[in-house]
């Protein structure tokens, strides 16, 4: 089943996006994930700095 999720407050960081959204229970989620080609990052987090943190230091595997 797919997440349907309405992000708001999205800012990116290098390849890697960072937005907030509503989890299906309510509760609000930070979600990084890498938009280049082949990676497939992505990453849920309670707070938004820990999310933009994995932005900026996330390093593709593929080149």
């Amino acid at each position: 089943m797919s997440a349907n999720r309405r992000f708001r407050n999205v800012v990116r960081i290098g390849p890697v996006q960072v937005g907030t959204a509503y989890d299906g229970r309510g509760r609000e989620k930070h979600t990084a994930a890498c938009t280049a080609p082949r990676c497939g990052f992505s990453a849920d987090y309670d707070s938004r700095a820990a999310a933009e943190l994995a932005a900026r230091t996330h390093r593709c595997p593929v080149r």
